[in-house]
C-alpha cells in the first residue's frame, strides 16, 4: 500500500519533502507533480525501481527515460552539450521541455536509448519537484505518468491512488498541475527536431 502525502504546491513542507526523498533513496517509486503533468520517479541508480516503472508503463528499450535535473550544470554532467545547445537550454530552462541529448558515461546503461545512446533531460519549474531535487541532491529518474493504451497523462491524485496504490511506494498530491505533457526536442543531432509537441513553445528552436 502506497503512502499519500499532500504537499503544498507553492510552499512545500520540508518535513514531507525529506520523507519523500527518504523513500526515493530507499528504492521507492514515487508519483510527483511537475510543471506539465504528474510523473513517476525513482533513484537514478536503482535497477529494481526502474524495472517497476517499466512494468507500470509497459516500456521497451526504445523509450527515452528522463533525468529531471536542478539546473544546467547538472545536465552537463549527464549529457554532451555543445555551445549552441547550451544557449538553447539556458534560454528555455526551467520550463516544460524535455531534451534528448547524447549521454555521458555518468548515465547508467539501462537508462539509455540503446541504439542512439541518448537520454532525456529536463529542468522543471514546479516548486515540489524542485524541492525534491534539492533534498535529493542529484537527478531523479522519471517518466510521465501515462498508463498503457492511454493518450493523456493522469492528473487527479485520488484517481492515481485508486489505480496505483499497490504499484508505487508514494503518491504526492500537489494539486492540479495540468494535462499537457512537456514539449520534447531532440538535440542529439546537429539540427533540433521536434519529437512531441506539448506545453513548451517551439519558437526558441526555430521549429
Amino acid at each position: 500500500m502506497s503512502q499519500f502525502f499532500q504537499i503544498h504546491p507553492d510552499n512545500p513542507q520540508a518535513r514531507l519533502v525529506k520523507q519523500a526523498v527518504d523513500i526515493i533513496r530507499s528504492g521507492g517509486v514515487v508519483v510527483y507533480p511537475t510543471d506539465s503533468a504528474y510523473a513517476l520517479g525513482c533513484h537514478i541508480g536503482d535497477k529494481r525501481a526502474v524495472d517497476k516503472i517499466r512494468r507500470i508503463r509497459q516500456l521497451d528499450d526504445k523509450h527515452n527515460f528522463t533525468l529531471v535535473c536542478r539546473d544546467l550544470s547538472e545536465i552537463a554532467t549527464f549529457a554532451k552539450v555543445d555551445n549552441v545547445n547550451y544557449r538553447l537550454l539556458k534560454a528555455t530552462t526551467p520550463g516544460p521541455y524535455t531534451f534528448i541529448l547524447r549521454a555521458t558515461a555518468e548515465v547508467p546503461r539501462r537508462l539509455l536509448q540503446q541504439k542512439r545512446k541518448t537520454i532525456g533531460l529536463r529542468v522543471p519549474e514546479n516548486a515540489i519537484a524542485r524541492a525534491l531535487l534539492d533534498e535529493l541532491d542529484e537527478p531523479l529518474m522519471s517518466v510521465t505518468l501515462i498508463m498503457p493504451n492511454d493518450s493523456d497523462p493522469l492528473i487527479d491524485p485520488y484517481e492515481i491512488r485508486a489505480l496505483l496504490e499497490h504499484e508505487v511506494d508514494l503518491i504526492i498530491d500537489g494539486g492540479y498541475c495540468g494535462l499537457e505533457m512537456t514539449t520534447v526536442i531532440d538535440l542529439a543531432d546537429e539540427i533540433p527536431s521536434l519529437v512531441r509537441q506539448g506545453k513548451g513553445d517551439l519558437a526558441p528552436f526555430g521549429l
